[in-house]
């Protein structure tokens, strides 16, 4: 049960570091002295997409073969991963936004960037393999950690973070973790 919370806590908080959302939340942190306010916005957003991802997930399982999801869901582990390793990016480019209050803008930037982004994807295919609520758990904590980072940090982290290495760790893990959900289904 442990794990139900662990393995996506670690693997989306790899994952979600140094992404555009993240950078973003950096950026609205700057703008804004009630960062409150801002972190209140962003978690509901995260909440909303992650939480219908770990839905659908749970879902899925209840229709559809485990065999089947699991290979499909270590095959999809995998491609994120190669995807990462050769610096290509899954999630389609920033968008333009425009500042009007920390809790909106935090909600309306995180909600819109989020959908169909690897960390969504990640929970929902974390849910077919977990209980969907120690999932979430574990998603909105990482989340919620990255978030205050985020915004307490602003600008000096964005300076100092190399993505190019959390990228290829995130590659790396996201196949690792790919592998095993192929290992264990031959195992079952």
């Amino acid at each position: 049960m442990f794990d139900d919370i662990l393995i996506p806590f670690i693997t989306i908080g790899l994952a979600e570091l140094g992404d555009k959302t993240q950078i973003s939340i950096l950026l609205l942190s700057s703008r804004t002295r009630t960062h409150l306010s801002l972190l209140f916005g962003v978690m509901l957003a995260f909440l909303l997409t992650d939480g219908v991802a770990i839905l659908a997930g749970r879902w899925i399982t209840d229709v559809a073969p485990q065999d089947l999801i699991k290979t499909a869901s270590g095959i999809i582990f995998i491609l994120f991963g190669i995807f990462f390793l050769k610096g290509r990016d899954v999630e389609e480019e920033g968008t333009t936004h425009r500042f009007r209050g920390p809790f909106y803008s935090g909600f309306t930037l995180t909600f819109l960037a989020e959908w169909g982004d690897k960390t969504q994807i990640a929970s929902g295919l974390f849910a077919t393999r977990y209980n969907a609520v120690m999932v979430l758990m574990g998603v909105m904590m990482a989340l919620l950690s990255l978030s205050i980072v985020a915004i307490y940090l602003g600008r000096f982290l964005q300076d100092r973070l190399n993505e190019r290495v959390v990228t290829r760790l995130s590659g790396v893990i996201f196949i690792l973790i790919g592998l095993s959900f192929l290992l264990f289904n031959l195992r079952g």
